[in-house]
């Protein structure tokens, strides 16, 4: 490979002219740009345990009360980042956030795309764009950006979920912002209902809600059984994975990260191919092992993973008789727009 000059191989005048223009030598830094073969990410593989921070979340509950804090959230920091950028990967931002009995977060929008993936209780509700989604364990609900969107708590436990956002990005593009507003009336609920039938979809011209989104919430019990019945009906699938889709369209279901679900069998080892984008996986059922090329990770129910882009990992369920579930996050969608997914065996 062509060895490229260095920056202290430049005479001190000549640096010191450039900087005084704004101006950088490209060739010093432009294997650190352009490096050869792959990507050198900044992700770090790494878990994060809900048991070890369930404590910390409730004890937050405790000490900032709703009113001060808006959201209340832990923020699941990849330190291969810097912890204060709080980015689990370069595009995907992770937080887990806490709503107690009776507490309202309230309304507003912003530009960055969200999901919610509810980790545990029951009670609370998000209002999207005059839908009220329920809230129950594994469900997906979107808040697409610049819908209006608040959260509330009509029961008696607390209630947990998974933040995914394609905040880092959308801030490097310095188009981040969040607009505050009035609580939303409830205009509609369980839109999801109307897709509940594979290739069976609301004919166009009884459509109210925009088509980008015509569905907020994917309960975890329609998904669930989607993937059970395939497992049974493609015995031989190397993987049983489904994906969240608009049903209109079959597209993904937001414009920047992707999001699917897989079941391993009992005792089942499954291998994923390297591919360009990073990924999260969180556990929503079982006791799941994860490699992510030299590093392994013994997960359980609730707990939260992630894995470089060009990473290699396998996923085992350490059952022998019940099935485990992944939920999983990725920048799939944004790879294929700009035209660089990749895949390697």
């Amino acid at each position: 490979m062509l060895e490229l000059g260095r920056l202290e191989d430049l005479p001190t005048e000549y640096r010191e002219a450039l900087t005084a223009q704004n101006l950088v030598p490209l060739w010093p830094s432009l294997r650190a740009v352009l490096p050869p073969g792959k990507p050198r990410p900044q992700t770090r593989p790494l878990a994060w345990s809900y048991e070890a921070l369930r404590p910390l979340l409730m004890q937050a509950g405790e000490l900032t009360p709703i009113e001060k804090a808006e959201r209340r959230v832990l923020v699941l920091a990849n330190p291969g980042h810097g912890l204060e950028k709080m980015q689990a990967t370069s595009s995907i931002y992770l937080g887990m956030q806490l709503l107690l009995p009776g507490e309202i977060a309230p309304s507003h929008r912003h530009t960055p795309n969200a999901v919610r993936m509810i980790v545990e209780g029951e009670g609370a509700y998000t209002t999207v764009d005059g839908e009220k989604c329920p809230m129950r364990r594994g469900d997906l609900i979107l808040t697409p950006t610049g819908l209006w969107h608040e959260h509330g708590h009509d029961g008696d436990q607390p209630v947990v979920w998974l933040d995914v956002l394609d905040l880092p990005l959308v801030y490097f593009l310095e188009a981040s912002y969040v607009t505050e507003g009035q609580s939303q009336s409830v205009t509609g609920q369980a839109s999801e209902r109307a897709y509940q039938r594979g290739g069976v979809v609301p004919s166009p011209v009884f459509q109210r809600r925009d088509s980008r989104y015509p569905m907020l919430r994917y309960p975890w019990a329609e998904v669930r059984a989607a993937l059970e019945a395939l497992a049974t009906a493609e015995p031989e699938i190397d993987v049983v994975q489904v994906a969240y889709v608009n049903p209109e369209t079959g597209g993904d279901c937001q414009n920047i990260l992707g999001f699917s679900a897989i079941m391993l069998r009992p005792g089942e080892t499954v291998k994923l191919p390297a591919r360009s984008p990073a990924a999260v996986f969180h556990v929503i059922e079982g006791g799941v092992d994860v490699a992510i090329e030299d590093e392994a990770f013994n997960l359980t129910e609730a707990d939260t993973c992630c894995a470089p882009g060009f990473s290699k990992v396998t996923l085992s369920n350490r059952s022998a008789s019940e099935a485990a579930f992944v939920f999983v996050a990725d920048e799939s969608p944004l790879h294929k727009k700009l035209g660089f997914h990749e895949v390697r065996a």
